[in-house]
């Protein structure tokens, strides 16, 4: 049995679709599906239904995946451990960040880390989309991941296998132009009407955001009209487009209240839409390296101070 057996699986479990998964593993769609078979020949059953329209899971899939996962999780974890502790003594604390918390949170967070501490390491920050980040932390390629975080949003991290920590909180507000400048009426609108729905930037299903959004929507959110026009996953992606008059979009508090402030943006609907969500940091449950544990002890101590 191969580690890239258990990747492809879980890239066709996510996909659903043989060609999409092969061009995500970067192989041919052939080659992708002799080794999807050969896993299941090695397990011994078929995993995934191929007789729908999008390729899903057997039964035995279902059950097989969350070992896979954790299979993956550990090679990875295990590589990194044995790379680590051929390391000196300086070692890199590898982030995993959303794209608009590396911009907007993460340089000045980590700045008063460093003015409380005396931090003796390197520092490593890559930022994805919320799926992107999920699995670098999954397959060890990461340490900690930073994100926005709303109790009715599924995430991939099982709560036996990560723990985390409240960093503050922020606020998801739908906002749009003004329908002129000066004006506290926005160009787009909720809830829109069946008639006339309004103009919507949506995020992306790979956003954290995104999912986000969708939760709460489908939860106890008043109804709502809109015609999604653009998608993105990323944050401020989706506030050019809403400042260039395009649509509506639910954006954090902490990036549009500059323009909120000026009036280049205005709130495009009442409180009852607006989102709160907290930042939030995960790091594996299993021992880390000593640096690690030492800057996870500081945090846990700062954070608990502060909300005690």
């Amino acid at each position: 049995m191969e580690i890239v057996w258990l990747e492809d699986f879980m890239a066709l479990s996510e996909a659903g679709h043989f060609s999409r998964a092969a061009e995500r593993r970067n192989i041919t769609q052939p080659a992708f599906s002799r080794r999807v078979r050969t896993l299941e020949e090695w397990v011994g059953t078929p995993l995934f239904n191929r007789y729908t329209h999008r390729i899903e899971l057997t039964n035995a899939g279902e059950q097989f995946k969350p070992i896979a996962e954790e299979v993956i999780r550990l090679v990875y974890l295990g590589r990194e451990q044995a790379r680590s502790a051929a390391q000196s003594a300086a070692e890199t604390l590898r982030f995993a960040s959303t794209h608009s918390l590396s911009i907007n949170f993460f340089p000045d967070w980590l700045r008063v880390i460093e003015e409380r501490t005396a931090l003796d390491a390197t520092v490593s920050l890559v930022a994805d989309n919320m799926a992107g980040c999920e699995r670098k932390i999954l397959q060890g390629e990461a340490q900690f991941l930073l994100c926005h975080h709303h109790p009715a949003a599924a995430t991939a991290l099982d709560p036996k296998q990560f723990r985390w920590i409240d960093l503050g909180e922020d606020m998801l507000v739908p906002v749009s132009v003004p329908v002129s400048p000066g004006e506290a009426t926005a160009r787009h609108s909720l809830p829109g009407s069946l008639e006339q729905p309004s103009s919507y930037l949506a995020y992306s299903a790979t956003s954290g955001m995104g999912r986000i959004v969708s939760a709460t929507q489908a939860q106890d959110a008043p109804p709502t009209w809109l015609s999604s026009v653009f998608t993105s996953h990323v944050a401020t992606v989706l506030m050019a487009m809403a400042r260039s008059g395009r649509g509506l979009a639910w954006l954090p508090l902490s990036l549009v209240k500059p323009q909120l402030d000026s009036g280049e943006l205005v709130r495009a609907g009442a409180a009852q839409w607006d989102i709160p969500i907290v930042i939030r940091i995960f790091r594996p449950r299993l021992r880390q390296s000593p640096t690690v544990e030492k800057f996870w002890t500081f945090l846990r101590e700062v954070y608990q101070a502060a909300n005690s």
